[in-house]
């Protein structure tokens, strides 16, 4: 399985509301709950309503859609990051999964997923 790096460095963010965001970047991802608005974006493009914010997050996203019907994809990447010691923000999308880690670990954990097999682009 293949691996992307993406380059932009992000935040995970609470939002009060949609007004600034700015969804032209390479990634942004809004969620909303009954309880809280998330959004992960460029650090550079953190909207003004910010309630509270994690910087220093980088991101692999699985090459190629992902089938409804495969099973571990995810799991597989988190189980080898987790026996290293590296915790994740996990995203999902239509076709894809997309994983987060802090910057600090972000080296490890390529060289882990390599390690494990994983092709890293």
């Amino acid at each position: 399985m293949t691996l992307q790096v993406l380059a932009a460095g992000l935040s995970v963010c609470k939002v009060s509301d949609l007004s600034g965001v700015d969804l032209s970047g390479e990634l942004c991802f809004l969620g909303k709950t009954d309880r809280e608005l998330s959004l992960v974006c460029p650090t550079d493009r953190v909207p003004d309503s910010t309630l509270a914010r994690e910087d220093s997050w980088r991101a692999l996203r699985v090459a190629g859609a992902l089938d409804f019907s495969l099973v571990g994809v995810l799991a597989g990447i988190a189980g080898v990051l987790a026996r290293n010691g590296i915790s994740i923000f996990a995203l999902s999308t239509y076709d894809t999964d997309y994983v987060l880690t802090k910057e600090e670990q972000f080296d490890r954990a390529l060289a882990a997923l390599r390690q494990a097999g994983y092709d890293v682009e």
